[in-house]
């Protein structure tokens, strides 16, 4: 019988046309001439119609699957053989496979918690009857056209003996050849059906156990569900590499990345059960497909319950929060003045709402990295809301003309898109501080929450009493955070020109202890700079001593000096009173990484990430401390996001040239070499004498095996300032010009 069987009859099924084909089975739609039905039939290969190994694995799926009746399972009607042909007859699915959909795109929570729920309690029946898939996988389960799983082909599954818990595959049953081992027949090697100690199913979905070839049971079906829900969550499977090697080896030592590390707006719950059920440990692993259920059923309820919660607040006519703590994402303002320029007072009356609104302790603010992906973005509150969790969102437009300030905002009820409260300010310049004031005092009306005496201080004090001072230092905001030696100039220029009209304004002098002691770190050691960073340092200190941003610039005045220890400990007293204020997480990192505390950067990644939103900086130490540890999976993961970062942020800011530089970095390490040169040479042209600039290109030209441009880049680095031996010597980068006399000469190796 012919290999392409269209067109023809085989016993009595008319056969229509070709389904798919895979290693084990060609699949053809046909007309059930008896019963006037469709059905799917899956035919061996005719070369291995004769082999019987194959014949075996082939009858084995048709045996197992035959034995369940579950809706999430594809019915297998019949096994049958027609002219030396043998073929199953199974349901007829109408939809997608799970590998297709998921090379389009991501589940949404709602669809992930269904089809997860689904996959469980298949597997929980099939568990009940001894059966263990052994190979779940995305190609291995469909979604049909109502969104209902189905789990196919039980090629690889093993078949448990009820009476004396004994597992055979089902080509055992006939009668147990012998007593059990610890290993057990795992694959078809060549035309072995039962070769020992091989790894059996798909690599990257295989549980601990099946890559070191031993015994299988329930607990292993748990494990590839659990790749596949991280996979259906994130887009990314958990173990990745680019052989099988690195793959197993993945699977056997490696801790996946925390799947909110990747999309932020995934609940935690759901981090702790995959967590669960890719435990290495099968014993610390869920034991039953009935506890992983039980666990997804519940937390669906739970966040279903959140949603309606709210929903029936607002409903009731109270637009009161549900109970301490309701929860407020603030947008980004929009800007209508039409001037780019204007952009940074925007950022910074909206970065100076979230904070005063931080300040009520009845209220969850969002912090600035959270909402800042929705800045400038046609966002509606129902969509931020279910990414954030948020139950309600502040958005609003600013228009500044002349000495005139129009600023109007909106708390809308993110359940419902329902408004709670707006309001219109048409003010003086000068009163921009009271009308920040006023916005957190009635947001927290309109969600009737009692401010304390010291809340209400808290809120009206003001950064400065001076405007044309706060003016000038939210425009050397905007400035500083691109690190580069002429915007960091022009950032302690504007800084120092807001202490002169206000020389008690703590954040202006904390600013310029952080810009003066970044160019003493940077550009050539110069004790000017570094004594400018202490004395700004010390009277930001005396004005406001427990200020978080005031902690941040005597850290980096220590880490500048080379004092990490002190620098680190000092920054974790700003985060312990703001735990997103800006820049902290990016000196701790460096300070820990410089000296050598790679596990405890890696350990602060998902706050970091959290914290800083879209500021690249902070892939820089979390990358480098995966890599020294290891950590590839992680290193993978956040390589690719910091590309996907560095994208967005040149689409807006296209002169950065440290940015290009690094996505460089980011292109070489992923192949993209020519993507690579070309962001290199272009970043060069634009900023060819600057530090960091050079720096990173060096590292860019090692990426790309590059070695005599690396030198001349590293070179000039030097030159124009860039001396941290610790930190060169230990950025992995670089690590192919150790040993070489250039490199050794610029930064030697310390005396032991």
């Amino acid at each position: 019988m012919p290999f392409c069987m269209i067109g023809t009859r085989v016993s009595h099924y008319d056969i229509i046309k070709s389904l798919g084909a895979g290693g084990m089975g060609v699949v053809y739609e046909a007309e059930d001439t008896r019963l006037g039905r469709r059905v799917a039939l899956k035919f061996l290969p005719p070369e291995l119609g004769q082999d019987g190994p194959s014949l075996e694995r082939f009858q084995r799926e048709a045996r197992a699957a035959s034995a369940l009746n579950h809706p999430n399972i594809c019915t297998v009607h019949a096994i049958e053989q027609h002219d030396g042909q043998h073929f199953i007859v199974m349901e007829l699915l109408d939809g997608e496979s799970l590998a297709t959909r998921l090379g389009r795109e991501r589940f949404e929570l709602p669809a992930l918690f269904d089809a997860a729920i689904q996959i469980a309690d298949a597997l929980e029946s099939a568990h009940a009857k001894g059966i263990v898939h052994r190979d779940i996988k995305p190609a291995n389960v469909f979604v049909n056209a109502r969104g209902q799983i189905k789990i196919l082909d039980f090629g690889l599954a093993k078949i448990a003996d009820q009476r004396g818990g004994r597992s055979f595959s089902s080509g055992e049953l006939a009668g147990p050849k012998g007593p059990a081992s610890d290993r057990e027949e795992t694959r078809i090697v060549a035309h072995d059906l039962t070769t020992p100690g091989t790894a059996m199913g798909t690599v990257s979905y295989m549980s601990p156990e099946q890559a070191r070839g031993h015994l299988t049971d329930a607990r292993t079906d748990l494990f590839s569900t659990g790749t596949l829900l991280y996979q259906m969550a994130t887009g990314v499977l958990p173990f990745q590499g680019e052989t099988q090697a690195v793959v197993f080896e993945a699977i056997l030592n490696r801790d996946p990345v925390a799947i909110t590390q990747i999309n932020a707006a995934l609940p935690a719950e759901f981090n702790r059960i995959l967590g669960k059920a890719l435990e290495k440990d099968r014993n610390l692993r869920y034991q039953t497909a009935t506890d992983l259920k039980t666990d997804i059923v519940r937390l669906k309820r739970d966040l279903d319950s959140g949603r309606r919660s709210a929903a029936e607040a607002t409903t009731a006519g109270s637009g009161a929060a549900k109970a301490a703590g309701a929860s407020v994402a603030v947008l980004y303002f929009e800007n209508l003045s039409g001037v780019k320029e204007d952009e940074y007072f925007r950022d910074g009356i909206t970065e100076d709402i979230i904070t005063e609104l931080s300040k009520i302790k009845g209220l969850k603010i969002f912090p600035r990295a959270s909402v800042l992906a929705y800045r400038d973005k046609s966002v509606t509150p129902q969509q931020v809301g279910r990414e954030l969790h948020a139950a309600y969102v502040l958005g609003g437009s600013l228009r500044r003309a002349g000495n005139r300030l129009r600023i109007t905002t909106q708390l809308m009820d993110a359940t419902t898109d329902f408004p709670v409260w707006s309001e219109r300010y048409d003010r003086e310049l000068e009163d921009v501080f009271e009308v920040q004031d006023e916005i957190a005092r009635k947001i927290a009306e309109a969600l009737r929450i009692t401010l304390s005496p010291q809340e209400r201080e808290a809120i009206a004090t003001k950064p400065t009493e001076n405007l044309q001072a706060y003016d000038l230092f939210l425009r050397g905001k905007s400035y500083a955070r691109r690190f580069t030696k002429q915007d960091q100039e022009f950032a302690r220029q504007t800084f120092e020109n807001a202490t002169a009209l206000d020389p008690n304004f703590a954040l202006a002098y904390a600013a310029i202890a952080n810009v003066c002691a970044q160019h003493y770190y940077r550009h050539g050691h110069d004790q000017i700079w570094l004594d400018r960073a202490k004395a700004a340092a010390e009277k930001a200190a005396e004005l406001a001593p427990e200020l978080p941003e005031v902690f941040v610039g005597q850290a980096w005045v220590m880490y500048a000096a080379g004092n990490q220890t002190d620098a680190i400990a000092t920054v974790r007293k700003a985060l312990a009173r703001k735990a997103d204020c800006e820049g902290a997480y990016f000196l701790l990192g460096r300070a820990l990484f410089a000296s050598g505390r790679y596990q405890e950067v890696v350990d602060m990644t998902d706050a970091a990430i959290e914290a800083a939103g879209g500021d690249y900086n902070i892939y820089v130490p979390l990358m480098n401390a995966a890599g020294a540890l290891g950590k590839t999976a992680l290193l993978q993961s956040l390589l690719l996001r910091r590309i996907q970062g560095l994208e967005a942020h040149l689409a807006e800011v296209p002169e950065d040239a440290r940015a290009r530089t690094q996505l460089a970095i980011g292109y070489a390490s992923t192949g993209r070499l020519e993507d690579a040169k070309r962001e290199t040479n272009l970043a060069l042209v634009l900023r060819p004498n600057e530090t960091t600039v050079l720096y990173n290109a060096a590292c860019a030209f090692c990426t790309m095996k590059m070695k005599p441009e690396a030198l001349d880049a590293l070179k000039k680095a030097w030159e124009s300032g860039f001396r941290d031996v610790e930190w060169a010597r230990r950025d992995p980068d670089l690590a192919m010009l150790h040993g070489e006399p250039e490199f050794e000469r610029l930064y030697p190796e310390s005396p032991q």
